[in-house]
């Protein structure tokens, strides 16, 4: 049975109130929106939730006279009950949009079933290159592994440092920052002394850990995902990995927004490249926050909440542009191109790759009121997937 979750997000979010008397159901645009509210990836699923909530305050459910019915439905994370999901989405709910998908299993499951019914599937997770390549439906408001690592591998190499060991997730996003990484690095004359993978359900990081401490690194180049990440960097600490002076970097994964606090002082000083920082300085990011962290109940927002936020952007935008026009293909060519001024900065979807072109910022972790953030200190504007040529037009 479909959830009537959002629903009720919505009536708490005081978003019904703008219903017109008249809509009907033939006026409804239903968007089928698939997350992790439980399992491994919960944290997830949690940001996705307020996002929309805080989307719903701001916007309100109507767009282009059209009537937005978000269908909320937890996949638990796992590729099969997501292609399921999906199946009724469209089969029985005859849903305009498929929206969600983290992590990157779930996003590639779901993806044949975009290209036949010829939805959008607005992907909010998977930072592996490929996805897009799965279906010419799937547009992406999250990033790739290679468009946030290839900065950091620049940055690193123009601050002096040199010899490093990388230390990924062993599944695709995993492999594709480890390789990204391992290119851009050696071709500015870096040296990679050891590449330690570890299975992605790892709690007992100690024996990887041991091997990178082995290989005396001046640095660690890490990305685990970021439900992950706190018992990876606690367990960098215990292990005398930071105090030994091997310093961490990665990707912003393992300083995700919401667990700083939590995980304390061991987070203070690493230094990470990411598309989105809660610190990020713009009024439109103080007013997200702000926003965000009431209807989230305290939850400070992060790149998976921003890229939801911006996911329902892109949507209404389109549908917007169509003049409420839902069909498919009418969507995804009003989305190709499309730009606009997001929490995180400015944003564009690359008309060829239907992935996100955005500034990434290099963080380090600082206090700064009494609580840690991600301190934006570097950029590197308008980013692409390096991965990705342009396909002939």
């Amino acid at each position: 049975m479909i959830s009537c979750q959002f629903l009720r997000l919505l009536a708490a979010a005081g978003a019904l109130a703008v219903l017109p008397a008249a809509a009907s159901a033939q006026d409804t645009v239903k968007i089928g929106f698939s997350a992790p509210l439980t399992g491994p990836f919960s944290e997830n699923g949690k940001q996705m939730i307020a996002a929309l909530k805080i989307f719903a305050e701001q916007r309100g459910s109507v767009v282009a006279g059209r009537k937005i019915e978000v269908l909320l439905r937890d996949d638990g994370g796992v590729p099969d009950q997501a292609k399921r999901i999906a199946q009724e989405f469209v089969v029985q709910s005859k849903v305009a949009v498929l929206a969600g998908y983290n992590p990157t299993p779930v996003a590639l499951a779901v993806a044949p079933l975009a290209t036949e019914a010829k939805i959008p599937q607005i992907v909010v997770g998977s930072s592996a290159s490929v996805t897009t390549t799965r279906s010419p439906y799937i547009v992406r408001t999250f990033s790739t592994q290679a468009q946030i690592t290839v900065p950091m591998a620049d940055w690193m190499l123009k601050n002096g440092i040199k010899r490093v060991v990388t230390f990924v997730s062993d599944y695709a996003p995993g492999i594709e920052t480890e390789k990204a990484f391992i290119e851009a690095f050696k071709a500015g004359g870096g040296e990679i002394v050891e590449s330690v993978r570890v299975p992605l359900q790892a709690l007992d990081y100690a024996p990887f850990l041991q091997r990178a401490r082995d290989a005396r690194p001046e640095a660690i180049f890490a990305w685990v995902p970021g439900g992950l990440a706190g018992s990876f960097v606690r367990q960098y600490a215990e292990r005398g990995l930071q105090s030994s002076g091997i310093r961490l970097f990665g990707t912003g994964d393992i300083t995700d927004d919401d667990v700083l606090n939590q995980l304390g002082e061991p987070m203070l000083g690493i230094t990470t490249a990411l598309q989105y920082s809660a610190a990020h300085a713009s009024e439109k990011n103080k007013t997200f926050v702000e926003g965000f962290e009431r209807v989230g109940g305290g939850l400070r927002p992060d790149h998976v909440g921003v890229a939801v936020y911006d996911a329902m952007h892109l949507i209404y935008a389109a549908l917007d542009k169509t003049g409420g026009n839902p069909n498919g293909d009418a969507l995804l060519a009003a989305m190709k191109g499309m730009t606009w001024e997001s929490p995180r900065g400015p944003m564009a979807i690359d008309p060829d790759t239907r992935d996100v072109i955005q500034d990434v910022y290099i963080r380090r972790v600082e206090r700064r009121n009494g609580q840690l953030y991600n301190i934006e200190f570097d950029k590197y504007p308008a980013v692409k997937d390096p991965f990705k040529a342009a396909p002939p037009k």
